[in-house]
């Protein structure tokens, strides 16, 4: 994949050297950096694009630039145009195409569905609330079907569907709120519709969360029941790991890949083991991580809006 990907950028860079439609004006693509508030009342404030680290990116929404501008009142095509700014980092931009995504195909879940993910994004959670329920009354009785990636996986296999995104989605934005309640009947719905080991991990791992910190700890340790190590895994494996180390078959310091006393892993992976010390009874330990991860890791990623939710209630 990473092959293709490096074969795609001098391709298209040789097309813009000759002059092809768009591709002349990679340097000129720039976002709005300023993309809010966090829980915390610290301005959310994304990089600027650059060619030389974003160089496939901003191909990638070029093409979903020309797309929507040869026909914007496609469906697919102000999808794609929203998914690709915001793939830039420009949120806010993504939820006013996703908007008028709205406007134009108020029947259509997709657009509600990707502009509540980006409410999340930028700690709009009442709007990403709204927005989710009402997608979840737009996919009642239809068929689900599988949602393509815009950042592939190392397979290029698609592994969640509309479905179980909108239900995903749903349970977390209740989640960051602390409604527990809500977001245990939300993720138990998108369990029920997550058709592969990825999305099942994925899944379990926030239910296994909520339901520890409702103290039921029966029915968490339920939820470990079917995870084994040999599971296939394509992309998910940060979830996976994670319910190996509730089960105790993975330890701290293996998920944190701690090496000369600095931590190499994901947001996902340090609010897990964070969380887990919270309701575990260790709460400065718990609060020392979620501090740690709002210091180093990427204000974007469900982990760290996880922990910013959390010490915004405790501090």
């Amino acid at each position: 994949m990473i092959k293709l990907e490096r074969i795609k950028i001098l391709l298209l860079s040789c097309l813009a050297f000759f002059g092809c439609k768009n591709y002349e004006s990679l340097e000129e693509v720039k976002i709005n950096t300023s993309q809010g508030m966090s829980l915390l009342n610290t301005p959310l404030i994304s990089k600027q694009v650059d060619v030389s680290r974003d160089s496939l990116r901003i191909i990638n929404y070029l093409d979903a630039l020309d797309g929507y501008e040869n026909n914007n009142k496609l469906a697919d095509n102000i999808i794609w145009l929203g998914r690709r700014i915001a793939y830039l980092g420009d949120y806010k931009r993504a939820i006013e195409i996703y908007t008028q995504g709205i406007n134009e195909f108020p029947s259509d879940a997709r657009f509600s569905r990707h502009r509540g993910h980006r409410y999340i994004s930028t700690r709009q959670f009442n709007n990403a609330i709204a927005d989710f329920e009402n997608a979840v009354l737009l996919i009642k009785d239809t068929e689900d079907v599988i949602e393509p990636d815009g950042v592939p996986n190392r397979l290029n296999q698609p592994v969640s569907s509309l479905h179980n995104n909108i239900y995903y989605h749903l349970g977390l934005a209740y989640y960051l709120k602390n409604d527990l309640k809500n977001a245990l009947k939300y993720f138990t719905e998108c369990l029920e519709v997550s058709k592969n080991n990825d999305m099942q991990v994925a899944t379990r791992h926030w239910l296994y969360m909520i339901l520890q910190r409702m103290n039921m700890k029966d029915e968490a340790a339920s939820i470990l029941n079917p995870i084994t190590e040999n599971m296939d895994i394509i992309e998910n494996i940060a979830y996976h790991d994670l319910l190996l180390f509730y089960k105790g078959v993975r330890t701290e310091s293996e998920l944190l890949k701690v090496e000369n006393g600095s931590v190499g892993a994901n947001e996902a992976t340090q609010y897990g083991i964070a969380n887990w010390h919270f309701y575990n009874g260790n709460e400065d330990r718990a609060i020392n991580m979620f501090q740690n991860i709002i210091k180093n890791g990427n204000w974007a990623g469900f982990g760290y809006i996880a922990a910013e939710a959390d010490l915004s209630r405790l501090q």
